[in-house]
């Protein structure tokens, strides 16, 4: 039996990916082929059942993005609207002559029980849900639409730059910046794609207004020239199946257009719309008192409708009384008994643990953390933690937020095991511009420093943040602005975080993979402690320690030969060189650094050799050293590289530690930790002339 081989084209696609030719073949196919009434019958009732389906989807949806496709779908859906018009328009002109169930028994339904059979209510329904849909509705939502992409186009260039501030200050990864990137030219297209697909219901209403006028004015001459019938009849007959025709598709295009106008007008947060209505309608206990009391007293009034209104007012009275009651029991449910309030016995619970990591925020910075009041800072702070793991290679303790009435309103501290390590100030409703260096005007402002990096920079309001960005300035608000200061002292502190539970932790998760290594180290070689000790080396250094097995490896290497953690990090860090080099330049196969003039080497070596450390150092020689080396480092960040001092293995532990102390930003690599695939380029010479 030969084979049959399908094109490769259509063997690629699924079922989902030919959904779409199929329907617009078939909504084609209505339009050409006639139908039998059996088959408008069903067609009518699958348009009713998509109509309801898609109000119930963009009722549930929580922002207009998790309905993308809803444009298209308003597109397919009038379409099949239009399709069924001219099926059940053929039948009804060809048909219509043997009585109202010519076209079906759904078009026959609408005729006689939505209206009664009566044409004059019929005709005014029909233009009544006409007006609704075309003047209210759809161009209500259609200007929505219209307003709402203008709007997403104006503040895609600030969006943009504030998803690039929240990526340098590494908020954020790269998978998410790419998706709110994303998420931002999706929101133009979006309403872009709605306000030209509201045209479409405009249109269809004008189709249905023609289309029943055809119906009928077709109907009465083919009924009576080609029919014989009575005009009496032909009327019945023809008006009776137009009207049902007409308002079979006019119910599901107004129930569409409501769907449309629910996703283009509500404002995007983690509720749907039936729960926002519910807490924000029926959840103050005054406003429906007051509401209870206005209908009781209209109810009240001679000649009025007394059961309706007093009935309204009683719901309404009742729903406050309730909301009253659960508040004052959650209220209750709160508060400590007076017995135990008085004179409690101490326990170990009033022991209160220093916390490791800790913000507190004036009253007026509240609303930052309060995400009642739209607070995000406590989304960006997980975010912070998030990426701090992924590039430092463990997960910091959190951090705890708290209010502080002792504070400034608009100041916050920064406590790292309760004592206060950094400060800021920041102000919940205006912006930071700061100035990135090129910028090319003055800003009308509170002029101030950038409290992470010491930029000089302005608070600005929401007014000036388009002519600040238009001007160079890199626009934050407040909340990136104290997340940027947590994660910059964070990063500066990140050894101290790293307790023996977190080693453990490492050692934990490395063991899954390399059980023999750890076994071999821990604890036979080295205990627990001085595995931390090592650790806390490489980060006081700012190195991550992601690569515990390259670590773990060095140390049951050079273990054997001796139990100091500062010549075991000085191994490490050589076996961590390409790590290192690549952190500290990620791109080129260049680095540039500052190195040490011959004599001033010559002369720190033999400090060295003499067992001295850098507090040894001669106090002139010291102030000459940090004096220059300020300035080369200077130099090395004017010019827009990482600040590299490159010396000997021999000086490099005691440079590093006594030069650390003033210029924190500042590397001193040794020779022997650069790799073999990076070529070195020395740009300035500390002791030079």
């Amino acid at each position: 039996m030969p084979t049959i081989t399908l094109p490769a084209w259509l063997t690629g696609m699924n079922g989902k990916s030919l959904a779409g030719p199929i329907i617009i073949i078939a909504l084609l196919s209505m339009m050409i082929l006639p139908l039998p009434a059996m088959a408008l019958d069903v067609f009518f009732t699958f348009n009713i059942a998509l109509s309801i389906l898609v109000l119930l989807i963009g009722l549930q949806t929580a922002k207009p993005l998790d309905f993308l496709a809803f444009p298209t779908v308003l597109l397919v859906t009038t379409m099949l609207r239009l399709s069924l018009n001219v099926a059940s328009t053929r039948i009804v002109l060809t048909e219509g002559h043997t009585g109202p169930d010519a076209a079906g028994k759904v078009i026959e339904a609408f005729g006689h029980f939505l209206i009664g059979g009566n044409y004059t209510v019929g005709i005014v329904v029909f233009i009544i849900l006409t007006i609704i849909n075309f003047t209210v509705v759809t161009k209500g939502a259609g200007r929505i639409a219209e307003v709402g992409a203008r709007f997403a186009l104006d503040a895609m260039p600030g969006k943009q730059m504030a998803i690039d501030a929240d990526l340098n200050a590494g908020l954020i990864g790269d998978d998410v910046a790419k998706r709110r990137r994303a998420e931002v030219g999706q929101e133009a297209e979006f309403y872009g794609a709605m306000d030209g697909a509201s045209k479409y219901v405009r249109g269809d209403a004008v189709a249905g207004i023609l289309v029943i006028v055809i119906n009928i004015v077709g109907g009465l001459i083919v009924g009576i020239v080609q029919h014989d019938l009575a005009f009496a009849d032909a009327v019945k007959n023809y008006t009776l199946l137009a009207i049902g025709d007409g308002l079979v598709a006019q119910i599901p295009s107004i129930i569409i257009s409501i769907a449309a106008g629910v996703v283009v007008s509500r404002v995007a947060n983690e509720q749907d719309v039936g729960t926002q209505l519910t807490n924000q309608l029926f959840t103050n206990a005054k406003a429906l008192n007051i509401t209870a009391m206005i209908s009781g007293g209209i109810g009240i009034i001679p000649g009025m409708p007394h059961f309706a209104f007093l009935g309204i007012a009683a719901v309404l009275g009742g729903i406050a009384y309730l909301l009253k009651v659960t508040r004052v029991q959650e209220a209750k449910a709160d508060e400590v008994p007076a017995e135990k309030a008085e004179n409690p016995e101490a326990s170990w619970d009033d022991v209160v643990p220093v916390e490791m990591i800790g913000l507190e925020v004036g009253i007026g910075l509240v609303s930052l953390v309060d995400l009642v009041q739209g607070g995000d800072l406590i989304k960006r702070i997980k975010s912070l933690r998030k990426k701090f793991a992924q590039d430092v290679g463990f997960l910091p303790v959190p951090v705890h937020i708290r209010d502080n009435l002792d504070l400034n309103a608009n100041r916050y501290s920064i406590k790292i095991k309760g004592a206060e390590v950094a400060s800021g100030e920041a102000h919940s409703a205006q912006f930071l511009a700061i100035d990135s260096g090129t910028v090319t005007g003055i800003l009308n402002g509170v002029p101030t420093v950038d409290p992470a990096f010491g930029l000089p920079a302005v608070w600005i309001n929401s007014d000036t943040r388009d002519q600040a960005q238009g001007m160079g300035y890199t626009v934050v608000d407040a909340s990136t602005v104290i997340a940027t200061h947590l994660n910059h002292i964070i990063s500066i502190h990140a050894a101290e975080f790293l307790g023996r539970q977190e080693v453990q932790q490492l050692l934990d998760r490395l063991s899954v993979d390399s059980p023999k290594l750890v076994e071999e180290v821990v604890p036979k070689v080295l205990s627990l402690a001085a595995v931390q000790k090592v650790l806390q080396n490489l980060l006081a250094e700012a190195v991550h320690i992601r690569d515990m097995r390259t670590i773990m490896e060095a140390l049951s290497e050079f273990a054997v030969y001796t139990q100091d953690a500062n010549e075991l990090t000085v191994q490490v860090r050589i076996k961590l060189g390409r790590v290192i080099a690549q952190q500290l330049y990620p791109e080129g196969n260049q680095i540039p650094v500052v190195a040490l003039e011959n004599q001033l080497e010559t002369l720190l070596m033999t400090v060295v050799q003499s067992g001295g450390d850098g507090s040894a150092i001669e106090p002139g020689l010291a102030e000459t050293l940090v004096r220059l080396t300020e300035r080369a480092v200077k130099q090395q960040e004017a010019n827009g590289m990482t600040a590299i001092l490159l010396v000997p293995g021999r000086l490099r532990a005691i440079l590093s530690k006594f030069l650390r102390r003033t210029m924190p930003s500042l590397h001193v690599l040794s020779h022997d930790e650069l790799p073999s695939s990076k070529t070195v380029r020395i740009v300035n010479i500390i002791g030079g002339q």
